[in-house]
């Protein structure tokens, strides 16, 4: 019978914390990121090691620093098939004002 008691507390415990946090909401750190501008700058790329593609005319997709809540993660690279008519135009950190702004890479005509 105690350990009923004992599971039966510990699954009120856990229940009362997922009420307690379905009301929550999870904001970028203020100090480091407003308005889609990003405050650090990124560091420097990583070297990757890039080896041969799976299959002839794939196309290297370059890694690159993302925002991930309160700091830079690195988004390794990877092959992918060509988009016929089309190139691969990288991720990019552009400065503006007192930050940074992430252009997503993209497939572009050409």
């Amino acid at each position: 019978m105690h350990q009923y008691k004992r599971l039966s507390a510990l699954m009120a415990t856990a229940l009362w914390i997922g009420v307690s946090a379905a009301g929550c909401v999870i904001a970028p750190d203020q100090r480091h990121y407003a308005d889609g501008v990003v405050l650090v700058a990124p560091p420097a790329p990583q070297t990757e090691v890039v080896g041969l593609p799976p299959q002839p005319g794939y196309v290297w997709i370059g890694g690159y620093w993302n925002w991930l809540g309160d700091r830079h993660t690195w988004v390794a690279g990877h092959w992918e098939a060509p988009h016929p008519g089309h190139h691969w135009v990288a991720y990019e950190w552009v400065r503006q004002g007192d930050g940074w702004r992430l252009k997503p890479g993209r497939w572009e005509r050409g």
